[in-house]
């Protein structure tokens, strides 16, 4: 196709589809002719037969599936007007959808590895409301030239007058050395559980689970329970790191951001499955730096961006649509966020307003709870029931007690507010601790929230009511004329008829002038 805008003529998707969904419905067919082929031959049918069976069975599945395949090739069309785009698809009932083009805010692409050597991506247009599906539409699948040119034509915006072109280009490629930051994330730990649950499950539809059982005891039979305990966890944790390192690298390999001419931020990745996905700036209300508590250790941030119609459809498997940046450096990371907002310094880079000592308070409390509440509750059952219980309601108040109670001073320690130009920051959490600069021209409300408990203490909880992002941001447990001079002080006159002033008190009370 040339690079010519879209003329308008209907449009059929890439005939190689076909060849994509053949291997895929072959893979299905030889995966599936195994142990349908020994389930055959075990009973009283000879080996010619059970073969003939399994291979008819293959031969209808990827015939039928072809079939299938094509019908949907030859009834699906879509079409790139100068004001729609629309696509027609169905045989018994046809459907029709159409999008206005200057409602289109994204063109994302995607192609996993089969995909790729056919020269074919997935192409995925969407206007960022948050519908059930009638604000995407999906191409399934169009050549990658087309798919670029597609993205390019449906993206095209003049460039705003606020915009710069010298913030135009690459802000930010791959470091292979990130890599560091994979194992010290969550995804570590339950990538280890997952293998482990695996080969569990695996034996047990084998109906070997019993047998995996007793070899594993076999290989420490002569280890004590707490060190075999110990064995398997590293054992986990090792299969956790291995895992951790794919995925990295399977998601983030080829990584580049970079803005397109008109105020496009573009991310692509992916070494199997390639991803390209396209946020307009004009959907930007911030972004949120992101600080888990493995990688914060680390000194280590990853880039997420607050836009308005990220969270698209429940199909929708890109639900990493807002990553603008993996785990890097901090200075890094701050670097990026700079250039994504065009600001000469980043928003989250500036000394945050702490909060009261109530707020401390209360997080040393929930640790207390969280640590001797548990530990109260096995000793009342060791008393009743059996010592043994007793030795783990100890075990749990001294493990459990200072690790919450450190996690609680670290909680208190990453609470802040602060406003920066044209952002309000806010940052809070201790295990995965997140700083959001938003943008205060986004922020439509302000939700106050104080329970019994927090009006004993004097403090509240402020929620930033925004169309972009989760909808809103809390600042937690701050003081309570400090959060609301801060509220009113990022989005005056919002929250301003609903503060009590000093003119307002003697109005009431009658005390004030005629």
């Amino acid at each position: 196709m040339s690079t010519a805008e879209p003329d308008g003529e209907w449009r059929r998707l890439a005939p190689r589809t076909l060849l994509a969904g053949a291997a895929v419905l072959c893979g299905v067919a030889g995966g599936a002719a195994l142990p349908a082929f020994l389930s055959l031959s075990s009973g009283s049918r000879p080996a010619w037969q059970a073969a003939a069976w399994v291979l008819a069975g293959a031969a209808l599945l990827v015939g039928g599936g072809s079939a299938a395949d094509w019908v949907r090739l030859r009834r699906t069309r879509y079409r790139v007007g100068p004001d729609r785009v629309d696509l027609r698809t169905g045989l018994l009932v046809v459907k029709r959808r159409s999008l206005a083009r200057e409602r289109i805010r994204s063109v994302d692409l995607t192609a996993n590895p089969l995909e790729r050597l056919l020269g074919l991506v997935k192409v995925r247009i969407g206007t960022g409301e948050h519908t059930d599906g009638a604000s995407t539409l999906e191409l399934d699948l169009v050549t990658r030239g087309e798919g670029e040119h597609l993205r390019r034509a449906l993206l095209a915006r003049p460039a705003g007058a606020g915009t710069d072109p010298a913030h135009d280009g690459v802000l930010a490629v791959l470091d292979p050395r990130w890599i560091r930051y994979a194992p010290v994330s969550f995804v570590a730990p339950l990538l280890g559980a997952a293998a482990a649950g695996t080969v569990m499950q695996v034996s047990d539809w084998f109906g070997a689970q019993e047998q995996v059982i007793h070899w594993i005891g076999a290989r420490f039979e002569d280890v004590s329970l707490p060190w075999m305990i110990v064995d398997l966890a590293l054992l986990a944790t090792v299969a956790g790191v291995v895992g951790a390192l794919g995925l990295w690298v399977e998601m983030w390999w080829n990584y580049r951001l970079e803005r397109e001419p008109g105020g496009t931020l573009r991310v692509r990745r992916g070494l199997f499955t390639a991803r390209s996905v396209s946020l307009e700036e004009r959907r930007l209300r911030g972004i949120e730096l992101v600080e888990p508590l493995g990688i914060r250790l680390f000194h280590a941030a990853r880039v997420d961006a607050v836009a308005t119609g990220l969270a698209q459809d429940d199909d929708d498997r890109h639900a990493d649509l807002e990553n603008l940046l993996p785990a890097a450096p901090r200075a890094v990371a701050e670097r990026v966020a700079a250039q994504v907002l065009r600001e000469p310094e980043p928003p989250t880079g500036i000394p945050l307003a702490a909060h009261p000592r109530a707020a401390r308070v209360r997080r040393t409390r929930w640790a207390l709870w969280t640590g001797l509440g548990p530990a109260a509750l096995l000793a009342v059952l060791g008393l009743r029931l059996t010592p043994v219980l007793l030795y783990a309601a100890a075990g749990v108040a001294a493990v459990v007690t200072p690790l919450a109670l450190l996690l609680a001073r670290d909680a208190y320690r990453s609470l802040g507010h602060a406003v920066s130009g044209p952002y309000l920051v806010t940052r809070s959490g201790a295990i995965r601790r997140s700083t959001v600069a938003l943008q205060r021209a986004g922020v439509i409300g302000w939700t106050v929230r104080q329970s019994w408990f927090q009006r004993r203490a004097g403090v509240l909880t402020l929620s930033a009511t925004t169309a972009a992002g989760e909808g809103a941001y809390e600042i937690h447990d701050a003081g309570e004329s400090q959060g609301l001079a801060f509220a009113a002080e990022a989005v005056p006159g919002l929250l301003a008829p609903f503060l009590e002033t000093p003119e307002t008190r003697s109005l009431e009370s009658g005390t004030g002038s005629p």
